[in-house]
Parts: structure tokens; C-alpha cells; sequence
């Protein structure tokens, strides 16, 4: 019987069959993307460490642990956004899809979030529409009261257009620009001694990390040999990544965007046993599908009277306010996000239907 290392392999080079509409017209390696049920762990641990980094006592504070917990959170988000997009783009060269599908998955949540935070703070025009815009995260920074944690979704929506650029120009194998994307990041990181940064140019390098997995584990033959590597691999790497967040150890903080990358690259093919089925788990797959309404809502709700006081206050309201940020999220989720993705599935396809039948 197949180890299941040896399955997921078969499963990443798998080519199934395209319809003409799936295909759009790439001609990448690979075929439809199949789902890969760590990366669904991966999504719930990223948020879990960000909500235990912002609302846990954790450790000493000289320690750092709440910063450095954080960090790798938005290290492992990061990550797995540039992966997964590069997946999409791989095998769907269809550009405008792209984007319709992916706005109505961030804007509808996004704008909403915004619009309560523009009218609660009273902000000025400049500062509403960088925030509408998705570029309030850039010097001078325009980010409101209550939303400073949605400095990420500036660098995500960036992120998108500009990769929709790209593709839309030089075709999937425009991708290979993010590996010396990533490295070119990295190292205007290091010239402006910026270890972590809200900044677009100093943060993206975690985003484009994971693209460039997508790449490696898609189109060359690394998952044969990061298979023979020893289960515990991405433990370690997990360690590590942890380690990188802490502001006493920032030479290490420069590697963040490569070893989040890596530890969710290596889980996915050489992992222990009982890694692999708390990653594939039901609770995971559930955090995982409200990670992004719990993200948009936690920042929010922790601004207001369920976040503050002197610390007992504060601490004795962390049970309420987690009970309301996962029951909002969980609404959020299923009664507003997935009516407005579905919205957006049905729009694209009409795109296509419509690109379809003025070709000749």
C-alpha cells in the first residue's frame, strides 16, 4: 500500500482533463488544481496564532512570544495566498476571471468593515478612499482606528493586481518572476533594516514566497525529494518560523517569508501522522473557512469595549469578546461572504460564456 507522501505526490502531478472554460487557455504543466487538505490546517493555525498574539498573555513580555506568534500568523496567511493564487494562475489564464472571483471574495467584507470604521471615526475623504482602495497600509499611512490590522488586505489586493498584470502579459510562466520578486524584497528588507513592515515593498516577499512553492512543487520535481526528508522537517521549521517573529533574534526575521513557505510546503509531503490529521481535520477545515471573517472582525470588536480596560478588565472580557468575534465570523461567513463568492462564480461565468462566443 502507497504511504500517504507517495499518494500526495501522485495527487500534486495529477492532470485530469480540462473543459475549454477551466483551461482558459494555459499551458501550464498542470491541470485543474486538486484540493490539499493541510493547507485548510495551515489556514486555521495562521489565524489561531494571530488571535492568540493579539488577545493571549503569552510568556514574558521581554520574551516577545505575543509579537512573535502574530508574525507567524500573518507569515502562514501570506504564504498560503501566494500559493494558492499561483495555483489558480497556473492552470487558468484567464485574467478577468481571476479578479472577478477574487474581489467578491475580499471586497464584500472589506467594504462593509470599512464603511462601519469610516462613519464610527469620522475620517477624512483621503483617508476613507485609501482605505476603499486598498492602499491606506502606504507611507504616510491612512489606517483607521479599529482597522490598523487591515493593513494586510492592502498588501493582498495589491498583491492581485499586480500578479494579474503579469499573467495577463507574459502568460502562467510570468510567475517565475516571484522567486526574484521575493529575493528582491528580502533584500530592500535588509538595506532598510525594516525586519517586519505593514509597507507593501518590505512585506510582500511573504506572499511571494508562496508563489513561489506553488511554482516548485508544480513545475519541477521538489515534492519527490522534499519526501525523502525526515517527518519531523517541518516541526523544526515551524520552530524556527516561530523564532523569527521575535524582535531579539531579527537577523532571523529576514528568512520569515521562506520558512512559513517551507513548513507548509514540507507538512504537505513529509509530515508525522498525527501533524498531517490535526492539519486535515474537521475543526481545522471549519476555522480554516471563517478564518478570514474572524480576522476582518477580531481587529474591529478588540477596539471597542469588548477589548479594552486596565488588564484583569480586559482579560475577563477575552471569553465574550471571542464568543462574539466567532458568532459574527460565523454569520459573516455563511450568510453573507459565500452568497457573494457564489455571486462572483456566477458573474465570471457569464464573462466567459460572453468571451466565448465573440471569439471567432
Amino acid at each position: 500500500m502507497a504511504s500517504w507522501h507517495e499518494t500526495a505526490i501522485k495527487t500534486i502531478y495529477a492532470t485530469p482533463e480540462l473543459t475549454a472554460a477551466e483551461a482558459g487557455g494555459g499551458d501550464a504543466r498542470v491541470g485543474a488544481p486538486t484540493r490539499i487538505s493541510e493547507l485548510d490546517g495551515w489556514r486555521a493555525m495562521s489565524i489561531l496564532c494571530v488571535i492568540a498574539g493579539h488577545w493571549l498573555p503569552l510568556g514574558p513580555h521581554a520574551w516577545g512570544l505575543n509579537t512573535a506568534t502574530a508574525a507567524t500568523g500573518m507569515a502562514l496567511f501570506f504564504s498560503l495566498s501566494g500559493f494558492l493564487i499561483a495555483r489558480v494562475l497556473m492552470t487558468r489564464e484567464q485574467v478577468p476571471v481571476f479578479l472577478i472571483r477574487r474581489l467578491f471574495r475580499i471586497m464584500p467584507l472589506a467594504w462593509a468593515a470599512t464603511l462601519i470604521l469610516v462613519v464610527v471615526n469620522g475620517v477624512s475623504p483621503i483617508t476613507a478612499l485609501a482605505n476603499f482602495a486598498f492602499f491606506a497600509n502606504l507611507p504616510p499611512d491612512h489606517l483607521m482606528p479599529g482597522g490598523h490590522h487591515l493593513w494586510s488586505l492592502c498588501v493582498e489586493v495589491q498583491f492581485y493586481l499586480a500578479v494579474a498584470v503579469i499573467v495577463a502579459v507574459a502568460g502562467p510562466r510570468g510567475l517565475w518572476l516571484a522567486p526574484l520578486g521575493a529575493i528582491a524584497v528580502t533584500i530592500a528588507r535588509i538595506d532598510a533594516a525594516q525586519p517586519m513592515s505593514i509597507v507593501t515593498w518590505h512585506r510582500v516577499d511573504e506572499i511571494l514566497a508562496g508563489a513561489t512553492l506553488a511554482l516548485l512543487i508544480y513545475w519541477t520535481d521538489a515534492p519527490r525529494w522534499i519526501a525523502r526528508l525526515p517527518r519531523w522537517t517541518p516541526l523544526i521549521l515551524a520552530a524556527l518560523l516561530l523564532l523569527s517573529g521575535m524582535e531579539t533574534l531579527v537577523p532571523l526575521a529576514y528568512a520569515r517569508p521562506y520558512l512559513a513557505a517551507m513548513t507548509i510546503g514540507v507538512s504537505i509531503f513529509a509530515a508525522p501522522g498525527w501533524l498531517r490529521a490535526l492539519l486535515c481535520s474537521t475543526p481545522a477545515r471549519y476555522i480554516a473557512s471563517i478564518s478570514f471573517a474572524v480576522y476582518v472582525i477580531h481587529g474591529m470588536l478588540g477596539d471597542t469595549w469588548l477589548g479594552t480596560g486596565d488588564t484583569l478588565e480586559k482579560y475577563a472580557k477575552r471569553p465574550i469578546l471571542a464568543a462574539v468575534t466567532w458568532l459574527l465570523a460565523h454569520l459573516s461567513t455563511f450568510r453573507f461572504e459565500n452568497p457573494m463568492i457564489d455571486l462572483g462564480k456566477r458573474v465570471s461565468h457569464r464573462f466567459q460564456r460572453s468571451e466565448g462566443s465573440t471569439r471567432p
